[in-house]
C-alpha cells in the first residue's frame, strides 16, 4: 500500500483543523488536512463569540472572515414570556474583542479551510480516515480516497479535528458517556421577513426560553442575506410528545412561544428541518502519544452559550502552540499545557450550562436590579472569555454564581 508523510496530520477541515493548519503553517510546519465531505457543507454551531476573532486573527485569518460579508454580532438577547433584556458584549470586563459575526457555518467553514490553503496547507477533499495505528515511532493513518483506493500517511504528530464526526475517539475507544442529560435539537433555516428596525435586533443572537419548562428554549440566529437560524432544544423525551416531520414539529413548538411565533409570523419555512440527539459527548484524555483532540472531537457540552467554535478554536492554539515548543526539541507536557488549560475554560462553561437548565442562571439573567459590574462579568463569559481568570465568575466559577443565584432568588 502506498505510503507518505508529512509533519503534522489533521482529520477534519471545520474551524479548528483550518485554524490549527493556519496557526501551524506560520510556525513553518507542513501541514496535510484529510476532509471526509465536500466544502460547502452545512452545520450548525452559526453564533460565533468575540473571543473567537483573537484566534481568527492569530491564524491569519481574520481579513477573509471580515470580507466574507457574515452578520455583524454585538451580543445576546433572552426572552421569557413579556421578560427580556440583552447583553451588548462589547461593554464587558474582559478585555479583547467586543463583536464577531453570526455565520452560515457552510460558507464560513469553506472560507477558513481556503485561508488554510492559501497558507500552504494540502486539503484533500473526501478521504476519508479508516484506521490508525500508533503502535510504531509515528501515528500511521489508512485513509480511502473518492476512487475508493487506499493509502497510509505517517505524521510526527495527528490531530483529530473531525468534530462530531469523532474519529479517533472511535478508532481507538476513547469516548466517554457524558453527564449531561440526553437532549435533542431541531432546527432549519428560514427566510425570516422580520422587518428592519422592529422588533428583533439582528445584530444580536436570540434565546428565548418556553413559557412553561425553563429547561426548553429556542435559538434565532439571523444572518446577513434576510434569513435566519432557527432552533429548539429540549429532552428528547419532551421532543418525542411532537408528531409530524421535523418542520412541523419546529414549528408547533414554536407556535409555543408567543414572542418567537410573533417575530416569525411571516416566516417562510422553504427548507426541510432536521434534528439531533445525544449530541453531549466526553473521552477518556484529550491527547495520547503522537496525537490530540481538538474541539468537539474531544469534548462538546450543550449550543445554549454558543461556545463549540470558540473551544475548538482555543484547542488549536494550544496545540498549535505545544507543537511548535515540541518540534523545537522542548519538552512538552501535553496534560499540564494542553489539556488541563483547555478543560478550565469548559468547565467554566459547564458550570453556567448546568445552572442555565436548572434554572438559577435564568433568574440572575432576568434580574431587574443587576449590578452593572456583575452584568459586564457575565457578558465576559457569555462572549467567551472563559479562561480569563481575572474574572472572579471565571476564577470561582461554581461558588460565585452559586451565591449570585441566592441573591436572585431573594
Amino acid at each position: 500500500m502506498k505510503r507518505e508523510h508529512t509533519d503534522i496530520l489533521i482529520i477534519g477541515a471545520g474551524p479548528a483543523g483550518s485554524v490549527a493548519a493556519g496557526l501551524l503553517r506560520k510556525q513553518g510546519h507542513q501541514v496535510l488536512i484529510l476532509e471526509k465531505e465536500t466544502f460547502p457543507r452545512f452545520s450548525i454551531g452559526e453564533s460565533l463569540l468575540p473571543q473567537s476573532m483573537a484566534y481568527i486573527e492569530e491564524a491569519g485569518m481574520l481579513q477573509a472572515v471580515v470580507e466574507a460579508g457574515f452578520q455583524f454580532k454585538n451580543g445576546a438577547s433572552f426572552a421569557r414570556g413579556e421578560r427580556y433584556t440583552e447583553f451588548d458584549f462589547r461593554d464587558k470586563f474582559s478585555a479583547g474583542w467586543g463583536t464577531t459575526y453570526q455565520v452560515q457555518r457552510a460558507r464560513f467553514d469553506h472560507v477558513l479551510a481556503k485561508e488554510a490553503e492559501r497558507l500552504g496547507t494540502e486539503v484533500r477533499y473526501r478521504h476519508e480516515v479508516l484506521a490508525v495505528d500508533l503502535a510504531g515511532e509515528q501515528p500511521v493513518v489508512t485513509v480511502r480516497d473518492p476512487a475508493g483506493e487506499t493509502y497510509e500517511v505517517s505524521s510526527a504528530f495527528l490531530l483529530d479535528a473531525s468534530g462530531f464526526g469523532r474519529t479517533l475517539p472511535r478508532l481507538l475507544d476513547l469516548e466517554y458517556p457524558s453527564n449531561f442529560p440526553v437532549r435533542g435539537a431541531i432546527f432549519t433555516h428560514v427566510k425570516d421577513n422580520m422587518p428592519l428596525g422592529g422588533e428583533f435586533d439582528r445584530q444580536k443572537i436570540r434565546i428565548s426560553v418556553h413559557p412553561e419548562f425553563c429547561d426548553v428554549w429556542y435559538w434565532t440566529i439571523p444572518f446577513s442575506d434576510g434569513r435566519c437560524s432557527q432552533g429548539v432544544v429540549a429532552h428528547t423525551d419532551f421532543l418525542a410528545r411532537y408528531t409530524g416531520t421535523d418542520t412541523e414539529r419546529l414549528q408547533q413548538l414554536v407556535s409555543e412561544e408567543p414572542g418567537l411565533a410573533r417575530l416569525l409570523a411571516n416566516a417562510e419555512w422553504d427548507t426541510p428541518a432536521r434534528h439531533i440527539t445525544g449530541y453531549s459527548a466526553n473521552v477518556k484524555s484529550l491527547w495520547g502519544r503522537g496525537y490530540a483532540l481538538l474541539g468537539n472531537a474531544g469534548e462538546f457540552l450543550d449550543p445554549v452559550f454558543s461556545s463549540g467554535v470558540t473551544i475548538a478554536f482555543k484547542s488549536a492554539s494550544l496545540a498549535a502552540a505545544c507543537l511548535d515548543r515540541q518540534f523545537k526539541g522542548e519538552t512538552v507536557d501535553w496534560e499540564a499545557d494542553y489539556a488541563r488549560p483547555l478543560k478550565a475554560g469548559v468547565d467554566t462553561f459547564r458550570v453556567f450550562v448546568e445552572s442555565w437548565y436548572a434554572g438559577g442562571f435564568q433568574q440572575v439573567i432576568f434580574h431587574e436590579n443587576a449590578s452593572p459590574e456583575v452584568r459586564r462579568m457575565i457578558a465576559s463569559i457569555l462572549a467567551g472569555y472563559a479562561w480569563d481568570t481575572s474574572n472572579p465568575y471565571v476564577a470561582d466559577a461554581k461558588r460565585r454564581l452559586g451565591v449570585l443565584e441566592a441573591l436572585c432568588a431573594q
